[in-house]
């Protein structure tokens, strides 16, 4: 019951927030900051203290069960969410002061943290389905948040493909519960006598289901889209919370729910194989061509999560804990990036990558911030990017697999790939003459957006120097230490 309780929290205090909308604007955001941080505290406690007990809300029959249990792959998920919702938090207070309808902004970014940590305490698929969807409709609104055509556009796909997608998961679940297919945990087997093509054909359905969060082709246009939306939202749910939702669900599917002796060198696992390395070079080339900063970032979003979908996709362990460990990295410096984007509009207005010549001398913690998470994305040692890019391609280069091997190259190929897009902006902003001089000179953010960048930087540079332990961490997990 404390999980559902950790759940609800944030939701029933982003409910209270619109209540006291008539006190002072600094009393409503000291409000919403302590909301995020005290949900963070009980998360941080139950991962502690839970020892994975199993809470039954309610079944409508022995394979559809309302259960929450948070393992380990889930304090993965969450461990991250809770570090950087309120720093996102902090970061939001004077990005949205110019905002219409911040109180409700808020109050939806607080409910979308409730919707993750009921989804990292998912038991089984029913669950994880019912969260999984939950968030999407939580962020809805946060996508619409500036109600013009543009938003309204990118809210609409987003439901289409978010939503539309995950009814494959949604038949994927249905189906594997006629194997007797569900629960999550180790070792999970088939009936004698299933039926081998149809049990295939649902897997990869529900990799395309649950994967849909993850922008994997075809369905990955939805993500730059939805960089229309506020800042704060793109950073934290675009490129964290909302997208590793969808690399938990696929581990969770993969590794938790079927067995994958039964995928492992069929074609299943080329189809995944292939659809990760296309994404992985597609989103990469599109990230090159795409001259708006947020857009930009979104596709190398999409280009990174197929990175976590490869390593998935290899069905090893080795495999899995590359992934979740890239999940973490990437999540680290991708908020980073976003944020910077966020801090150059609020300050200057622009919002090309061609934009930023001479911003680096000007904005120097915002670009300062912007190169280390750059680099790290690059995959520059000794900053985490570097390790988890390292264990990715080793996991597929040592797997006796042609498409693995393919998947590696192409990780390979989008790393030159990354360099371009992201020197592109960097190079640009310390060597270049500035558009802008005298009076009309811009300057970094306000504290509250300057000490968020910092922060994050500190997290970044501290994931680096405890990457080893981290990756060992999570091998112990894809073994089956932590269940």
């Amino acid at each position: 019951m404390q999980l559902l309780m950790c759940a609800l929290l944030p939701v029933l205090l982003g409910a209270l927030l619109r209540l006291i909308h008539k006190l002072p604007r600094g009393a409503r955001m000291c409000f919403a900051l302590l909301s995020a941080l005290l949900t963070s505290v009980c998360v941080g406690y139950l991962s502690f203290t839970d020892g994975g007990e199993r809470y039954e809300l309610f079944r409508l029959s022995e394979q559809f069960v309302f259960a929450l249990r948070l393992d380990g792959a889930g304090m993965v998920y969450i461990g991250l969410a809770a570090a950087l919702w309120p720093i996102s938090v902090l970061y939001a207070i004077e990005y949205m002061r110019h905002e219409k309808r911040e109180g409700n902004f808020f109050s939806w970014y607080l409910a979308a943290y409730g919707a993750s940590v009921l989804l990292s305490a998912s038991d089984n698929l029913f669950t994880l389905y019912i969260s999984y969807e939950l968030l999407t409709l939580f962020t809805v609104p946060l996508v619409w948040h500036i109600q013009d055509d543009a938003s309204t556009k990118a809210a609409f796909r987003y439901m289409l493909y978010l939503i539309g997608g995950a009814a494959l998961g949604f038949m994927a679940m249905l189906g594997l519960s006629d194997f007797g297919l569900g629960a999550f945990g180790r070792n999970p087997v088939l009936p004698e006598g299933a039926d081998m093509g149809w049990f295939r054909v649902l897997c990869l359905l529900g990799f395309l289901g649950f994967g849909v969060k993850t922008a994997v082709l075809p369905l990955s246009r939805w993500l730059p889209v939805a960089s229309v939306a506020p800042t704060p939202v793109t950073a934290l749910l675009h490129a964290v919370a909302v997208v590793n939702a969808g690399v938990l669900a696929v581990a969770r599917f993969l590794y938790y729910t079927v067995p994958l002796d039964a995928l492992r060198g069929t074609w299943v696992q080329t189809a995944m194989l292939i659809l990760c390395a296309a994404t992985v070079l597609f989103a990469s080339a599109m990230a090159v061509r795409e001259q708006h900063l947020k857009r930009r970032l979104a596709w190398s979003t999409v280009s990174n999560l197929s990175y976590m979908l490869l390593g998935l996709s290899l069905m090893t362990e080795h495999g899995m804990a590359a992934g979740l460990s890239h999940m973490v990295f990437h999540g680290l410096m991708k908020i980073i990036l976003f944020f910077c984007a966020g801090a150059v509009l609020t300050q200057t207005g622009f919002t090309l990558a061609r934009q930023t010549h001479g911003l680096g001398r000007q904005m120097r913690v915002t670009f300062c911030a912007f190169t280390v998470a750059g680099l790290s994305l690059m995959g520059v040692p000794p900053l985490p990017g570097f390790v988890s890019k390292y264990a990715l391609a080793t996991a597929a280069f040592t797997l006796n697999n042609t498409w693995a091997f393919i998947g590696g190259i192409a990780l390979l190929v989008s790393s030159v790939l990354t360099c371009i897009y992201i020197f592109t902006v960097v190079f640009p902003a310390y060597f270049l003459q500035p558009a802008r001089t005298g009076a009309d000179q811009p300057h970094d953010p306000g504290p509250c957006m300057k000490i968020s960048l910092i922060l994050l930087c500190l997290l970044l540079i501290a994931a680096g120097m405890c990457a080893g332990r981290i990756m060992e961490w999570l091998t112990v997990l894809a073994e089956g230490g932590i269940v």
